[in-house]
C-alpha cells in the first residue's frame, strides 16, 4: 500500500500551569498550604508578607494586585483576637503503637499480600494491643476481587505476634503472657512452669489456689513461687507504652458555628496567609522600557499564585456551606440525624466538577461543636429504608452503636440481632453488612463480649 498523508482531528484537555497550580492548592491540607506559602514567599520577589494587616474577607480575584489573606499569629507574634478560639492542637511526636510495628513490617522478609494482611492487622489492635476481632470481620472488609479468606489472616498475625514489644497482637490475656514467656530464653528460671500456669489455670492464680495450682502444674513450692514472680514481671497491656494512635497536628480549615439560629461556616483565620503583592517591585518592573524577562515570569507568577489562593478559599467555603446546609440534623442531633450524602450530588449542586469537589473534601478538616471532622466525613452512601426513604451509613452506624451501649452483656447482641432490631426501626441492612459497620467502628464481635463478661464476673 503507498503511503497517503491523512488529516485527522482530536480533542484532548490540557492543563494550564494556572489551573494546575490551583489545583495543587485546592488540594493541600491547612498544613502543606501554610508552607507551601513561605516558600513562595521566600522564592518570589514579588511577595511579602503583611504583619499589620487585620482580618478581612477575601476579594474578587479581580482585585488580585490589592488583595491581603490574613492570618492569625502564633504567641510570640500579635495578640489573638479573643473571640476567636484556638483550633490548633499540637502532640507528642513519639512514634504510636501502630508507626513502631510497620517500621519493623518494613525490614521483614514477606510477600506484599501478606504484608498488606499483616498491615490490616495492626491496624485493628485496641490501645492495649490486643487484636480481637475475628478473622471473618476484617475478611469482609476486603474487596472480593482479592480473594482473602479468614485463614490467610492466621499467618500475618503470627507474624505481627512475633515484632517488639513481646505480647502485641495476643486475643487473650493468657496468649498476651505466653506470648512474652515464649520471647524469653528457654533457661529463665520459672518459664515453662510460668507456661503451664498460662495455659488455662490463670483462674487459680487469681484466686490464690496455690496447693491447687502446684498441683495442675505439677512443680515444687519453689519452682511455683519463682513463676508467680515472672509472671507478675511482665505486661498485660504491652501497647500502653506507646503514644495515642491518633497523634498529629491539624488546623481546621472551617469553623462550624451557630448564628443567629443558623448553621454557619466560616473559614477559619488560622488557615489564612497572611501574603500580598509588593506593589514597588511591580511597578518598577512595570514602569522599566526593556523588562527582564526573568523578573517578569516572577510577577506573572506571584499574580497567579493570589488567583489561586482566592480560588482556593472560595471553593472551600462554597463546598462547606453546601456541607452544613444538607446536614443540619447532624449539627443539631448528631450522627443518627446525618443525611445520605455524595460528591456527585454537591458537585452538581454547585456547578463544580466532582474531581474538584473530591479535592476540598481530602485533608480539609470542620471544627464544629461536636467535634473536629475531615470534610468526607459528612459523606454517606444512601441506605433504604421500610417506607421508601433513605438514611445514611453513618446513621446506621450510629443506631447501631447506640443498641450495642444498650444491650444486657450478659446476653449481647448478634449482628443478626442487630440487623433484626435495625428492620424494627425501619433500616433494612444485611448481616453481612452489619459485620462490617461493626468492624470499621472497631466494636468486638458478640463471642468477644461474651467472653470479656465471663472474664470480669
Amino acid at each position: 500500500m503507498a503511503p497517503a498523508i491523512a488529516l485527522r482531528l482530536r480533542q484532548h484537555l490540557t492543563l494550564t500551569p494556572q489551573v494546575q497550580q490551583a489545583l495543587k492548592l485546592l488540594q493541600m491540607s491547612a498544613l502543606e498550604f501554610a508552607q507551601e506559602m513561605e516558600e513562595a514567599l521566600t522564592a518570589n520577589p514579588f511577595l511579602e508578607e503583611n504583619p499589620d494587616a487585620q482580618a478581612q474577607p477575601l476579594r474578587d480575584a479581580a482585585s488580585v494586585d490589592d488583595v491581603v489573606v490574613p492570618q492569625e499569629t502564633t504567641s510570640s507574634g500579635p495578640a489573638i483576637d479573643r473571640d476567636q478560639e484556638d483550633w490548633g492542637a499540637t502532640t507528642e511526636s513519639s512514634p504510636t503503637l501502630a508507626q513502631h510495628l510497620r517500621d519493623q513490617l518494613m525490614i521483614s522478609q514477606m510477600g506484599e499480600r501478606d504484608r498488606a494482611l499483616a498491615h490490616m492487622i495492626i491496624d485493628s489492635l485496641d490501645e492495649d494491643g490486643y487484636f480481637k476481632m475475628s478473622f471473618d470481620e476484617l475478611a469482609a472488609l476486603v474487596p472480593p476481587e482479592h480473594d482473602v479468606r479468614p485463614e490467610d489472616f492466621m499467618p500475618a498475625l503470627r507474624m505481627v505476634q512475633s515484632l517488639d514489644p513481646a505480647g502485641i497482637g495476643a486475643r487473650t490475656l493468657e496468649e498476651c503472657l505466653c506470648l512474652q514467656l515464649q520471647s524469653l530464653p528457654e533457661d529463665t528460671p520459672g518459664r515453662e512452669v510460668a507456661l503451664k500456669m498460662c495455659q488455662g489455670h490463670l483462674p487459680l492464680l487469681a484466686n490464690r489456689e496455690w496447693a491447687r495450682l502446684q498441683h495442675a502444674v505439677g512443680c515444687d513450692e519453689a519452682t511455683l513461687h519463682t513463676a508467680r514472680a515472672l509472671i507478675r514481671s511482665l505486661d498485660p497491656r504491652p501497647g500502653q507504652r506507646f503514644g495515642p494512635q491518633e497523634a498529629r497536628y491539624v488546623v481546621p480549615d472551617v469553623i462550624v458555628k451557630k448564628v443567629r439560629d443558623r448553621w454557619a461556616a466560616i473559614i477559619n483565620p488560622a488557615s489564612l496567609p497572611r501574603v500580598r503583592l509588593n506593589r514597588a517591585y511591580a511597578e518598577a518592573i512595570q514602569s522599566r522600557s526593556t523588562s527582564n524577562q526573568s523578573l517578569s515570569r516572577h510577577l506573572q507568577e506571584a499574580r497567579w499564585l493570589l488567583r489561586s489562593i482566592e480560588q482556593r478559599f472560595a471553593t472551600i467555603q462554597r463546598v462547606a456551606d453546601a456541607i452544613v446546609a444538607r446536614q443540619r440534623g447532624f449539627f443539631e442531633y448528631g450522627e443518627v440525624a446525618m443525611k445520605p450524602l455524595t460528591l456527585k450530588l454537591i458537585a452538581g449542586e454547585l456547578g463544580l466538577h466532582e474531581s474538584t469537589v473530591c479535592r476540598v473534601t481530602n485533608n480539609k478538616y470542620m471544627a464544629t461543636p461536636r467535634g473536629l471532622f475531615e470534610f468526607k466525613h459528612f459523606f454517606s452512601r444512601r441506605l433504604a429504608t421500610e417506607n421508601g426513604g433513605a438514611a445514611s451509613a453513618t446513621a446506621v452506624r450510629a443506631v447501631m452503636k447506640e443498641l450495642i451501649a444498650a444491650e444486657d452483656p450478659r446476653a449481647p447482641l448478634s449482628d443478626a440481632e442487630l440487623a433484626r432490631l435495625l428492620a424494627q426501626q425501619g433500616l433494612k441492612v444485611a448481616r453481612r453488612t452489619i459485620t462490617k459497620y461493626r468492624a470499621l467502628m472497631r466494636l468486638p464481635s458478640v463471642d468477644v463480649r461474651r467472653a470479656d463478661v465471663r472474664r470480669s464476673a
